[in-house]
């Protein structure tokens, strides 16, 4: 399979990395005409994944055409407020009958659609799946054992994928719920800056271990309304990668709600890093509106993010809500 990778950050750095040790031919294609270059010459992404040497076999370039020249597999790991125009683009330039795969984890502000929903519009008639999972870039990079999904209508697609990204250590399942891996990957990094924002005003693990739980079941009540099933909200995609971005140290959301939790205001929180959390918190609270869904921390995270509500007083919050059954 020839694949493309579109988006030079660390994500995007590690899958294309994982692609080319698996034996795939992958063109890289990044933004920054001057990191694309540091891959070319030195092996390395010095911006986003320092320290890492990338396979030989791996080619990057800053020319959206070229990386698309020939592609059979397109891999789209940028951010979602860029996902649009690229897709826009790439469904031009892509070879016909080339697969899409969103590895974005997160949701447009304007529309609340999901990245494959966001590629259907843009580059109509592709063939669509998306990759998801517990799976922090610089462990993939590493080649350190990681288990992920790939979910599309057509589970041909799915398949394909799987079959061609599958290694030892990189392993793959195969899903046809869309709606529940986009979803789940999307909306655990909400729960995920209320995880940091725990750690940064020195809660307990009892206090973290809760917030989990009942981010999973908020995760769950709305992504099954909108058509998830179940069981992918408890597996990989949903439980196993709310847990790591929950409590991993390389997590982003969490490493800003940390921030958040120990005082610094959101900018400086956010500095160096981009959290698909702090956007998504403003979709997961519109989605939870217009379903009628019950969805209190992700709430109470739009209220510290966009409303100015001191981190301790919405963790107090949650915690002095009326007495239900579980």
């Amino acid at each position: 399979m020839r694949l493309s990778v579109l988006g030079g950050g660390a994500w995007g750095t590690a899958l294309a990395a994982h692609a080319a040790r698996a034996g795939l031919p992958v063109r890289m294609w990044i933004r920054e005409p001057e990191v694309a270059s540091a891959v070319n010459e030195r092996r390395e992404n010095p911006t986003y994944l320092p320290g890492v040497e990338l396979p030989a076999e791996l080619r990057a370039t800053s020319v959206l055409a070229e990386a698309l020249a020939d592609a059979e597999t397109v891999l789209v790991v940028i951010p979602s407020e860029f996902c649009r125009e690229i897709y826009r683009q790439a469904g031009r330039l892509a070879p016909a009958g080339a697969s899409f795969v969103s590895a974005t984890k997160g949701l447009e502000i304007g529309t609340l659609q999901r990245m494959t929903e966001v590629a259907a519009a843009e580059a109509k008639g592709r063939p669509l799946a998306a990759l998801s999972g517990p799976s922090f870039a610089l462990e993939v990079a590493g080649a350190l054992p990681t288990a992920v999904v790939v979910a599309a209508a057509d589970h041909d697609v799915a398949e394909r994928v799987q079959r061609a990204l599958a290694t030892s250590s990189f392993r793959v399942y195969s899903s046809e719920d869309v709606v529940g891996v986009e979803l789940a990957g999307a909306l655990k990094n909400v729960i995920a800056i209320a995880a940091g924002i725990i750690d940064g005003l020195g809660y307990g693990h009892n206090t973290e271990a809760a917030l989990i739980t009942r981010g999973l079941a908020e995760i769950s009540r709305l992504a099954v309304a909108l058509g998830a099933r179940p069981d992918t909200l408890a597996g990989l995609a949903g439980l196993g990668d709310l847990v790591l971005t929950c409590t991993g140290a390389l997590s982003r959301n969490r490493t800003v709600g940390r921030r958040l939790g120990l005082g610094q205001p959101l900018a400086e929180a956010c500095a160096g890093i981009h959290p698909e959390g702090v956007r998504t918190t403003l979709a997961a609270c519109a989605l939870a509106e217009r379903e009628g869904i019950e969805m209190p921390i992700a709430r109470q995270m739009k209220a510290v993010l966009y409303e100015g509500k001191p981190p301790r007083e919405a963790l107090e919050e949650l915690m002095l809500r009326s007495l239900k059954r579980e």
